[in-house]
C-alpha cells in the first residue's frame, strides 16, 4: 500500500491554548470510573492520551464488549491531532494499546495519512509532523476518524531484500484489515487496515527458480526494505515493525476496537474557532496547521475522479531485470 499554515494572531493564540486543556464538566463526570492507574496516564504531553479521546475509545470497546463482538481484553485509540515527528529522530507517541484487565498501557508511534496534491486544481497534503487534512473519499490518502473494529489478517509476499549479512530475505508483510462505522463505514473499500511501516523499493526482477514464489519464468522481485517509521501512510495506521510484532498477534482471530481521533464534528468545531466544553485539539500541531479541513467523499471523490480523467496514469511498465547478483 502506498504510503498552510495561517499566523495566528492573539486572539488565536488564545483559543489554541484554550482548545488544547478545555475538557467540559460532563466529560469528567463520565469518566468518573476510569480506574486510578488508567486516569494516570490522562494528559496532553507525548505519551499520555487526552481525556476525550480516552473517553470515546472507551465507550466504543465497552459497546462492542456489551454487543458480544469483542472479546479481546485490549483495545486500541490513535489521535492524529498529535505530531508524529518530535525532531532528532524521535517519533510522538500517539497511538495507544490499553488492556485494563491487566492495568496495561502503551503508547507508541503511528503515521497519518499523507492526502495528496492534485496540482493545479486541489491539495490535501499533509505534512510528515502534523496533519491539516482528514478524510473519507476513495484514493484520497486521508486519515477518516471515527470507530473501527480490526478484522482478518492478511500476510503477503512483496519480494526479497538484501540483509547486511549479504543474505537474501524474503519480506512478506501482515496487514489488518479494519471495519469502520459512520463516516469510517467504507474502510473496507479504501482498503484501510493496520501494518508495519515498510516497503521494498526500486523493485527488479532476479532469477531464482528454486523459490517457491518464483514465477512461471523463474523470477522473483527483489528490492531494497525501507522503513518509514518516521512517514506518512495512504491512510492506513502504520506501526513500527518493533510494535507490529506486537500488536499483530494481539488481534489476530481475536478482534477488538479501534477510536481515531478527531472525526469531522471535532474539525468543524476547531475550524469554526469554536472553544466548546470537550472541544481538543494538540496546541503544537495546531498552531502549525492553522486550520484543520476534513473532505468529506461526497465533495472530494468527484474532483478525484475528474483529475484522473484529465490526468490518465501512463501505462504499467515491466519491471525491470536486476543488473546487480
Amino acid at each position: 500500500m502506498r504510503l498552510r499554515s495561517v499566523c495566528l494572531g492573539v486572539v488565536a493564540s488564545f483559543f489554541v491554548a484554550v482548545i488544547a486543556v478545555t475538557v467540559s464538566a460532563r466529560s469528567f463526570a463520565a469518566s468518573s470510573d476510569v480506574p486510578a492507574w488508567l486516569q494516570a496516564h490522562v494528559g496532553n504531553s507525548d505519551g499520555q492520551i487526552s481525556q476525550i479521546v480516552l473517553e470515546r475509545a472507551r465507550a466504543l470497546y465497552r459497546k462492542k464488549v456489551a454487543q458480544g463482538a469483542v472479546k479481546n481484553p485490549c483495545y486500541f485509540a490513535l489521535d492524529a491531532t498529535r505530531p508524529s515527528d518530535l525532531g532528532n529522530g524521535v517519533l510522538g507517541r500517539r497511538y495507544y494499546v490499553i488492556c485494563e484487565a491487566s492495568e496495561s498501557f502503551r503508547a507508541i508511534s503511528s503515521g497519518h495519512g499523507s492526502g495528496r496534491n492534485l496540482k493545479g486544481v486541489v491539495d490535501f497534503s499533509n505534512g510528515k509532523r502534523c496533519a491539516r487534512n482528514f478524510g473519507n473519499a476513495m484514493d484520497s490518502s486521508l486519515t477518516a476518524g471515527g470507530a473501527y473494529m480490526t478484522r482478518e489478517a492478511k500476510t503477503s509476499f512483496k519480494g526479497y531484500y538484501r540483509t547486511g549479512a549479504k543474505r537474501d530475505v524474503a519480506f512478506q508483510r501482515t496487514f489488518i484489515q479494519f471495519d469502520g462505522e459512520g463516516e469510517a463505514a467504507n474502510a473496507r473499500q479504501r482498503v484501510i487496515g493496520g501494518h508495519a511501516a515498510q516497503v521494498l523499493h526500486g523493485l527488479c526482477l532476479r532469477k531464482n527458480p528454486n523459490s517457491s514464489h518464483a514465477d512461471h519464468d523463474g523470477f522473483v522481485p527483489f528490492g531494497k526494505l525501507v522503513d518509514y517509521a518516521g512517514g506518512r501512510s495512504n491512510g492506513c495506521t502504520s506501526w513500527s515493525p518493533a510494535d507490529a510484532q506486537q500488536i499483530i498477534p494481539m488481534v489476530k482471530d481475536n478482534p477488538t476496537t479501534l477510536y481515531i481521533y478527531p472525526e469531522s464534528r471535532d474539525i468543524a468545531a476547531v475550524a469554526a474557532n469554536h472553544s466548546q466544553p470537550g472541544t481538543y485539539w494538540n496546541a503544537s500541531c495546531l498552531k502549525e496547521i492553522g486550520t484543520p479541513k476534513f473532505w468529506p467523499r461526497k465533495t472530494l471523490e468527484p474532483i478525484i475522479a475528474q483529475y484522473r480523467k484529465d490526468h490518465p496514469a501512463p501505462p504499467p511498465q515491466p519491471v525491470p531485470i536486476c543488473t546487480q547478483p
